[in-house]
């Protein structure tokens, strides 16, 4: 007869799925952070940017850098 001790796979799995969900919700904050970003920003003046030290071809890679980094 063989027995399953079902709360050490739960808990495995659940811990897993913890794992994931958190995976997925940090990217999706960095998302959002990037979409506000070069939404600001596009709204800004080309005056404006420049006086930042910006030209609007860099709106996408500061947002990149701001929301992940790189």
């Amino acid at each position: 007869m063989t027995t399953l001790n079902t709360t050490t796979i739960h808990g495995h799995t659940e811990g897993r799925f913890d794992g994931i969900r958190r995976d997925l919700r940090t990217r999706f904050e960095a998302w959002k952070v990037f979409r506000q970003t070069r939404r600001e920003l596009n709204e800004l003046s080309d005056r404006e940017l420049a006086d930042l030290g910006l030209h609007r071809s860099g709106i996408t890679a500061v947002a990149r850098e701001a929301a992940y980094g790189n």
